[in-house]
């Protein structure tokens, strides 16, 4: 085996280099990406907590706006993104390193994203952003099976795509009493 591509949880890299000892770890981007995503949602959610009910109840039904690339918003939502970061610098600065690391992330040059990584969790930890202090000191911990993401570009996406897909057929199935037809069925639905 070459490659053993698994989740941020220790236990997996430590299961692969007993069984694979040759094997190159590779963290799923999917769950590395999650972390800047729940760091801005909780600095996003922090502030409102100091807000007014009106102006609460716009940040948190326009959470998709912040959260979503800037450079994909129609003019009139780039206006409403600007507008809610303006109103603090933590949100303003989250909103930045979100935006930096997406980059990283969608850059397809290895030296180029290992390079701004590198310089990514300098920024976060010294952000003065507990939220982002602590993705930084995750990727810190994680930095070789992160690059090593980038580097060969695997992921576990289509097998759990597939283990979804045998989820709902299990669920709308409402149970199946014979094995080997469950089996078919899954066969069936995932080719």
């Amino acid at each position: 085996m070459k490659f053993f591509v698994c989740d941020m949880w220790q236990p997996y890299v430590d299961l692969a280099k007993v069984f694979f000892p040759n094997a190159i770890i590779v963290i799923d981007k999917y769950h590395f990406i999650r972390h800047v995503t729940w760091a801005i949602e909780n600095v996003r959610k922090r502030i409102q907590k100091s807000m007014t009910a009106t102006l609460r109840k716009y940040y948190k039904r326009s959470r998709k706006l912040i959260l979503t690339r800037y450079h994909k918003l129609k003019d009139e939502n780039k206006e409403a993104v600007d507008l809610m970061l303006l109103y603090n610098d933590d949100l303003r600065i989250a909103h930045k390193l979100k935006e930096w690391f997406y980059e990283i992330c969608q850059s397809d040059k290895y030296s180029y994203q290992c390079r701004e990584l590198a310089k990514w969790i300098q920024n976060a930890e010294s952000s003065g952003i507990k939220e982002f202090e602590k993705c930084a000191a995750t990727y810190r911990r994680w930095h070789k099976e992160i690059k090593n993401a980038f580097k060969y570009g695997y992921t576990n996406g289509p097998t759990e795509g597939f283990n979804n897909k045998i989820k709902v057929l299990k669920r709308i199935s409402f149970g199946l009493k014979n094995f080997y037809r469950f089996r078919n069925r899954i066969l069936h639905c995932t080719r």
